[in-house]
């Protein structure tokens, strides 16, 4: 299944999302908006924050592969397909993310 999220800031959380569609976007949603470092014994969870002071052209590459080391790591069960940025005129940088879900894995 193909889907798309467009992200503007921090997340509200649902504890009980109505399918799988809602609970993968929504942990996308929580990985790329959470700081790395800030969450208490999983540290690594997160993107960089150090980014935001690179140049533009360097940071929005480097935020492209941390966003899909990022999911690949924590929400295996989206394959990331397309990244793109969109800026208001406040500066406001917001990401929209294409992705596949991913079936799940049979124990055999």
């Amino acid at each position: 299944m193909n889907a798309e999220i467009l992200v503007t800031g921090y997340p509200h959380v649902d504890f009980a999302p109505d399918s799988l569609l809602s609970e993968v976007s929504q942990n996308i949603r929580s990985i790329i908006t959470t700081p790395k470092g800030s969450v208490p014994m999983f540290r690594e969870f997160g993107l960089d924050e150090n980014i935001v002071d690179m140049p533009v052209n360097s940071s929005l590459a480097k935020i492209r592969s941390e966003i899909i080391l990022a999911v690949k790591k924590f929400e295996p069960r989206a394959k990331i397909s397309r990244i793109n940025f969109e800026h208001d005129n406040d500066g406001r940088l917001s990401v929209r993310i294409n992705f596949t879900l991913q079936e799940a894995q049979k124990n055999e």
